[in-house]
């Protein structure tokens, strides 16, 4: 299977604890996303997030700097996870968030470099730049 690398970087205006927490948090990624979530809070421990349609489990964790996660959404071949990585950066007022994720299926690659922007990115914004 072919796949592809992303890379995106995006500023949040909201402390980096904020922005960690709307991703590693069950409750705060549930109001951000609309979705149900359940997420670990230790590395190796299991997530699950919109309702099922992504899961995966942590890699690694360095509080409010950077989060690792073997991810997999439920309409790829069976077994086959991508990695996502989060690294946050604190720039004044803001935090920069920079994703990476390797291993993406070459035919959903449209969809998940899309729907990082419209289903995290922009209700992040919405949420948190209140």
């Amino acid at each position: 299977m072919r796949t592809r690398q992303l890379r995106q970087t995006v500023s949040i205006q909201a402390p980096t604890q904020a922005v960690y927490r709307a991703l590693v948090n069950s409750r705060q990624h549930s109001r951000i996303t609309g979705s149900r979530a359940r997420i670990g809070t230790k590395v190796g421990s299991a997530f699950s997030v919109w309702d099922g349609g992504v899961s995966g489990f942590t890699l690694a964790l360095e509080r409010n700097r950077r989060i690792v996660l073997a991810w997999r959404s439920s309409d790829w071949p069976a077994g086959h996870f991508s990695i996502v990585s989060f690294a946050f950066r604190k720039a004044g007022a803001a935090t920069r968030l920079v994703l990476e994720q390797h291993g993406i299926p070459a035919g959903a690659y449209r969809d998940i470099a899309e729907g990082w922007k419209t289903y995290y990115w922009q209700p992040m914004k919405d949420v948190l730049e209140r």
